[in-house]
């Protein structure tokens, strides 16, 4: 084995549509091919529509996409992976067959995997699906895990979750990280008309019926210069019940379902808002808190999130999921001068670079690599 590292990470897809683990990989593996330590990395994908990346221009990453067929099973990565080598292999989610692959051929070649459990063992999500995941587990998904060289986790939260579902392998508890040099902040403005953000996939877990009920109970005094914009994209038959709610509610001249954005359109909707929410079930992270906060805006989020340092660093509230919760903490931030929600955002973008820098977490993954190939000693966010 030489001195530097040649690792394979695999993911089943990095479809701008599919949220914050793609954002999140992509950019852990740009930083970590920067790495003097780093040989190669290979990235391999599925096929989509609108991937974030078709190449990359560090020479160290070999980006490839491979043709699925039934439940995403794809002949051509399993050649490739029975062809390539490295010193480690890295999976990102469970429940699919591409990182069952990864893992497969791994073993056979007697090296150590590494999988990112992406919240996927969380209560909530575990409920969803429920028949097939049992089949998942019966069939592959519990021999992975179980024999995997550690489990990644992104807050004590989801290391939890995974212990009590008796998994013993060494736990890495690394939180995602983000370029914050790609979400700069904001230039704060006095204005009248003030905006609530949510950004997220538009899914039944997010929470958004919780956000409509809430603004709906709250005073129209308070609520009499904000607005609400949710952007995103989901099931077109859930997205259409949401706006039936809303017109039901009469809400539509305060409420608007924007769509999805990405690139400019996105760092400009984040720049616009005065106020992000995520109501949501369950979170592994939530990147998009992370991005939120990158741009200078104070963050709302729940308790299903591993969000508390919204309160240690005074950049938002970590609140009990519901209706009740939420209604009263809007009822609070909807009545703050402009120049305290201004104080808020900047006190997240500190917390953003102290903690989630994608340059924090790569050095973490590194240090963690290292171990796993016994080259270095333990790192101290390994439990």
């Amino acid at each position: 084995m030489s001195d530097k590292l040649k690792i394979t990470t695999c993911i089943s897809s990095i479809d701008e549509t599919t949220g914050g683990p793609a954002r999140s990989i992509t950019g852990l593996v740009s930083l970590l091919a920067l790495a003097n330590k780093v040989e190669n990395i290979n990235l391999l994908t599925l096929e989509s529509s609108n991937p974030l990346y078709r190449s990359f221009d560090n020479k160290k990453i070999n980006l490839k996409f491979f043709k699925s067929s039934f439940l995403d099973y794809s002949k051509t990565l399993n050649i490739e992976l029975q062809k390539k080598d490295a010193d480690l292999y890295h999976g990102h989610g469970i429940w699919n067959l591409p990182i069952h692959q990864m893992a497969k051929n791994a073993r056979k070649k007697n090296k150590p995997y590494l999988i990112s459990i992406r919240g996927m063992l969380e209560p909530w999500s575990l409920k969803q699906s429920k028949l097939k995941k049992k089949l998942a587990m019966l069939m592959y998904q519990h021999r992975d895990l179980k024999l995997a060289s550690c489990l990644h986790a992104t807050g004590q939260m989801e290391v939890e979750s995974i212990r009590n579902l008796g998994y013993k392998n060494p736990i890495a508890n690394i939180p995602n990280g983000i370029n914050i040099n790609e979400y700069p902040q904001k230039e704060y403005q006095r204005k009248r008309e003030k905006t609530i953000l949510f950004l997220s996939r538009i899914h039944p877990k997010k929470g958004i019926e919780i956000l409509i009920e809430a603004w709906q109970l709250l005073d129209e005094s308070i609520i009499e210069n904000w607005k609400v914009k949710i952007a995103g994209n989901g099931d077109q038959a859930y997205i259409n019940i949401l706006k039936q709610e809303i017109a039901s509610k009469k809400l539509d001249n305060k409420i608007d379902i924007i769509g999805s954005k990405f690139g400019t359109e996105k760092l400009e909707i984040y720049h616009n808002a005065d106020l992000f929410v995520l109501p949501t079930y369950s979170e592994n992270f939530g990147i998009v808190v992370a991005e939120a906060l990158s741009c200078g805006i104070p963050v709302i989020t729940t308790t299903g999130t591993p969000w508390k340092d919204l309160e240690d660093y005074k950049a938002g509230s970590w609140i009990d999921i519901g209706v009740d919760s939420l209604r009263a903490t809007l009822e609070e931030y909807l009545q703050k001068d402009s120049s305290e929600l201004e104080e808020m955002g900047k006190n997240g973008r500190r917390l953003v670079e102290d903690k989630y820098s994608i340059e924090s977490v790569g050095k973490q993954f590194l240090e963690l690599y290292g171990w796993i190939l016994n080259k270095t000693e333990k790192p101290d966010f390994v439990v």
